[in-house]
C-alpha cells in the first residue's frame, strides 16, 4: 500500500471556485494564515473551467472575483444588448482572472499549497495524475466550499429520456454544429437557456426556425438597477428605494409582485404571468430580442424526445430527426439542505447576501478572522436560501434585510465593508454628497421604507406558510 503523506495548514479550502477563491483571498490578505487548497480541476476557477463558450457573467464584473484585485476595468459596452452598461466579463476572461490571482497573489505568499487535479473525500485528496493520497489536518478549520457547486449544462444529465441518433447537445456545442438543421428546440427556460437563444438569434438564426420549452417563466431583474457606480444611482439606489415601498404597502403576495414589475424591479419576458424566481439579471434589449422568438412552448417538463414527437407532462409537440435539441435544463444551483455556516471546525460558505455569493464568502472570511463566537459568527452569517418559486423573493429578501441590518450594527464589519470592491453599492454611497439633495432624498426614502418592508415581508412568511 502507498505511503500516505500528511499535510497541514490553518486552512484547508475545498473548492477553488469563485467562492473558495474569495474566501482565500479574504483569508491571505488579513491575517497571516496558511491555506491548502484542493480542487478537481486543473486550474482555479470552478465551474468557469466547464462553461459555455460565450457565457458571460449576468452581472456587473464589479460585484465578481475577490476582494483584492479588480476584475472590472471600467469600461462601458457599445452596440450589442447591452450597450451602456458596464461590462460583463467573458468566461475566458474569469478563468485567465483566476488564474492570475493564484499564480501572482497566492503562491507567491508562500503561505498557499495548491493540489488541483485531486479529489478529496472526508480528510484526505488524491492526485489523479499520480494517484498520491494526502491526509490533511486542518488548525483552524475545515472549509468546504463545493456546498454551492453549481451544476452546468456540459455535465449535467437530463432528468428525459430520448431515441437513439437524436441530435441533442448541451448548449456548450452550439458553436461546433457544422450541419445546418431544420431548426432548433431550446429546452430549459432559465438564464441558460435565454443566453442559447440569443447566441441563435444574434447568429443570424431567423427566430422562426428557434421553439423554447419553457416549464416555467420567470421573474428577472433589470441589469441597469445593477450597476456599481454612482452615475447609477437613480437606477440602482431608486430603484431599490422603490422596492422597499412597493413591498410595505402590499397586500398580497400577488399585489406585490405587480408592484415590482410596476416600479421597475422586476422584469418578465412575456405576458404569462411568472412562478419562477431564481435572481438573474438581463438588459431590456435581451427581453426585447428574445420576444422575437413566437414558439414558446409551455406544456410543462419534457419527458421524452423522438424522432418525430417530443412528449411533454402536458402535451406532445412535433420534431424532426434533423432538428438540433439543445439541453439547457439543469438548474445552475439546487436546493439544498440547511447547514450552519460555522459548525464546529467546518466551515461553510453559503449565500449569505442576495445575488452575491463571492461578497458572501468573503465576508463570511472576515467574520471567522474578526470574530470568536460561534453563534455570533452564525448570527452574522445566516444563509439566504437559494429561490426557486417566486414565494421564496420573501424569505430571501427578509434574510437579506436582517444580515444587512446585523452588520451595520457591527463596526468591524461596517467599516470593512466601506472599503471591500465586492460590497457594491456601498462604494456608490461613499461618493454621494450630503449637499446632493436629489441622492439623499432616496437615501431618506430607503432609511423610512425599509423597517415596512421587512415587516410585510415577515407578515407574507406567517401568512403564506414561508417561514
Amino acid at each position: 500500500m502507498a505511503e500516505i503523506k500528511q499535510l497541514e495548514a490553518d486552512y484547508v479550502i475545498v473548492g477553488t471556485g469563485a467562492v473558495g477563491m474569495s474566501f482565500a483571498d479574504t483569508i491571505l490578505h488579513e491575517s497571516d494564515a496558511s491555506v491548502i487548497l484542493i480542487d478537481r480541476f486543473a486550474k482555479p476557477g470552478g465551474h468557469w473551467n466547464d462553461a459555455y463558450p460565450f457565457v458571460q457573467l449576468h452581472q456587473p464584473a464589479a460585484y465578481y472575483g475577490v476582494s483584492s484585485r479588480k476584475l472590472e476595468t471600467g469600461w462601458r459596452e457599445k452596440g450589442g444588448l447591452n450597450d451602456g452598461l458596464h461590462e460583463l466579463s467573458s468566461g475566458a476572461a474569469l478563468l485567465a482572472y483566476y488564474d492570475d490571482v493564484m499564480r501572482q497573489d497566492f503562491l507567491p505568499t508562500g503561505r498557499v499549497q495548491y493540489f488541483p487535479l485531486s479529489d478529496f473525500e472526508g480528510d484526505r485528496f488524491t492526485s489523479k495524475l499520480t494517484g498520491e493520497t494526502f491526509q490533511v489536518e486542518a488548525r483552524k478549520a475545515m472549509v468546504d466550499c463545493t456546498f454551492l457547486k453549481t451544476t452546468v449544462p456540459k455535465t449535467h444529465t437530463p432528468n428525459f429520456t430520448m431515441d437513439d441518433g437524436i441530435r441533442f447537445m448541451p448548449l456548450n456545442d452550439l458553436p461546433t454544429i457544422t450541419d445546418a438543421p431544420d431548426g432548433f428546440v431550446v429546452i430549459g427556460g432559465g438564464k441558460t437557456g435565454l443566453d442559447a437563444c440569443l447566441w441563435l438569434l444574434l447568429n443570424g438564426v431567423s427566430p422562426d426556425d428557434i421553439r423554447w420549452i419553457v416549464s416555467r417563466d420567470a421573474w428577472w431583474l433589470d441589469r441597469e438597477n445593477t450597476q456599481a457606480t454612482v452615475d447609477f444611482f437613480d437606477q440602482t439606489m431608486g430603484t431599490q428605494a422603490a422596492m422597499m415601498e412597493s413591498v410595505g404597502a402590499a397586500e398580497s403576495m400577488e399585489d406585490m409582485f405587480d408592484r415590482l414589475e410596476a416600479c421597475g424591479y422586476f422584469l418578465r419576458l412575456h405576458e404569462e404571468r411568472p412562478t419562477m424566481f431564481h435572481g438573474a439579471t438581463i438588459s431590456r434589449a435581451e427581453r426585447d430580442e428574445i420576444r422575437k422568438i413566437k414558439g414558446v412552448i409551455r406544456k410543462g417538463h419534457v419527458t421524452h424526445i423522438g424522432h418525430n414527437e417530443i412528449n411533454l407532462v402536458e402535451g406532445n409537440v412535433p420534431t424532426t430527426p434533423n432538428t438540433v435539441h439543445v439541453d439547457c435544463s439543469a438548474s445552475a444551483l439546487r436546493q439544498l439542505e440547511d447547514r450552519l455556516v460555522f459548525d464546529g471546525n467546518v466551515i461553510t460558505p453559503q449565500m449569505i447576501r442576495p445575488y452575491q455569493p463571492v461578497f458572501s464568502a468573503a465576508l463570511t472570511a472576515h467574520v471567522e478572522l474578526n470574530f470568536e463566537d460561534a453563534a455570533k459568527k452564525n448570527m452574522l452569517c445566516t444563509p439566504v436560501a437559494l429561490p426557486d418559486a417566486d414565494s421564496d423573493f420573501i424569505r430571501f429578501t427578509s434574510t437579506g434585510f436582517m444580515n444587512q441590518y446585523l452588520w451595520s450594527q457591527e463596526p468591524k464589519v461596517r467599516d470593512w465593508m466601506d472599503d471591500n470592491r465586492l460590497a457594491g453599492p456601498a462604494a456608490m454611497m461613499r461618493e454621494v454628497s450630503p449637499d446632493d439633495k436629489e441622492k439623499m432624498d432616496v437615501i431618506k426614502r430607503m432609511r423610512r421604507a425599509g423597517p415596512a418592508a421587512i415587516g410585510k415581508l415577515n407578515e407574507f412568511k406567517e401568512r403564506y406558510g414561508l417561514s
